[in-house]
């Protein structure tokens, strides 16, 4: 008895063995910090700035994870989570992201948390999912970095909206061209000593003259954009409050025509818009040339304002998961595993990546 027992424990063992390798499975995991993974991260981080109308731009900090599907009938997709950081250049500033400072700890740092998915066909990506969201650094560790640095206050706060209005008075008052409005206010900060408000907001120009403006509410904004920058200090003293305050007005921006659908095809998506620009490239990184897709039918309004931020999860309003050359939904299949190039015992690859400013 004990030897047929043996007997079929080898018999099984042997037949373990030669039992041939199974088809791969849906989708492979490159690492992180792998040339691919970066450039199709760089693509998505250019979409994510390239919609945003409020706050600010965000550079890449760190890729958390990468999972790359094929796409039938060509290409593949670009499953990745990424970790961002806020510059201090103005959603619409045409700075290039390379020449934006990245927001320190003691400037109380903002993080962005996002979810995207970029075809890659043709040496050429385009973003077909994003969904994110922002966070600002903790009060607990801004105040381990710098107790005596300010913390963000609410936009809507009296004290952020009376600087912001009197600083762009100033302004207004000392310059003779054209009159500008307040677009938004960006950033809020009071200040112990000396008692002040920091305050950074957006203006846009309109068609009056600073010089014969009666009635603010009849101005209106021209139709081709002309987008300022503002940062300002309300400081408070005994009889009154002095404001200082410097502008960047960026130059005109001319209306941009949105790609329709196409006449004869009311139900068919709308084409990919094509930037015909280059991925931005880092430490040598290969350029690509990048498609950016879906259109952002609507801009959204923003966060409540008693929040402290643009919150990056109010810039993706009405992006579905959604293909716009043709129209073919990604959806991966659940409970996939990943490929397996090799035999038992590979070690996976690593994620996540780099740490390219600091963790937050």
């Amino acid at each position: 008895m004990k030897s047929f027992v043996l007997l079929l424990c080898l018999v099984q063992l042997l037949g373990c063995h030669s039992v041939p390798a199974g088809p791969r499975l849906p989708y492979r995991e490159p690492a992180c910090d792998d040339l691919e993974t970066e450039q199709a991260a760089l693509a998505a981080v250019d979409y994510i700035n390239q919609n945003l109308r409020h706050g600010y731009k965000h550079t890449l900090n760190q890729i958390d994870k990468v999972r790359v599907w094929q796409r039938r009938p060509f290409g593949e997709v670009y499953h990745l989570e990424l970790d961002t950081l806020e510059t201090q250049c103005h959603a619409r500033d045409p700075t290039p992201l390379a020449n934006c400072s990245v927001r320190q700890v003691f400037q109380h740092a903002v993080e962005g948390d996002c979810e995207m998915h970029v075809l890659k066909q043709d040496d050429r990506l385009s973003v077909l999912f994003a969904k994110c969201d922002s966070t600002p650094d903790s009060r607990e560790d801004v105040r381990k970095v710098c107790p005596q640095c300010p913390l963000m206050a609410p936009l809507n706060d009296t004290k952020v909206v009376h600087a912001a209005d009197a600083a762009l008075a100033a302004f207004n008052a000392q310059n003779n061209g054209s009159y500008f409005k307040l677009l938004e206010i960006s950033r809020g900060q009071l200040v112990p000593l000396p008692a002040s408000t920091y305050v950074e907001f957006a203006v846009a120009a309109t068609d009056c003259v600073t010089t014969g403006v009666t009635d603010p509410a009849n101005c209106k904004l021209l139709a081709e954009k002309q987008y300022g920058f503002c940062k300002a200090t309300l400081t408070e003293k005994l009889g009154g409050e002095e404001v200082a305050v410097t502008c960047t007005i960026f130059q005109t921006q001319p209306v941009a025509l949105q790609p329709q659908p196409d006449a004869a095809n009311p139900a068919s998506p709308p084409p990919a818009l094509d930037q015909a620009a280059p991925v931005p490239s880092a430490a040598g990184l290969a350029a690509a040339a990048l498609v950016v897709g879906p259109k952002v039918v609507e801009v959204p309004l923003g966060p409540p304002r008693h929040q402290a931020h643009y919150d990056l999860r109010h810039a993706f309003t009405g992006v579905a998961s959604v293909e716009s050359a043709s129209g073919e939904a990604f959806n991966p299949p659940k409970g996939a595993q990943p490929g397996i190039a090799g035999g038992a015992g590979l070690v996976p690859p690593p994620c996540p990546g780099r740490i390219r400013h600091f963790k937050i």
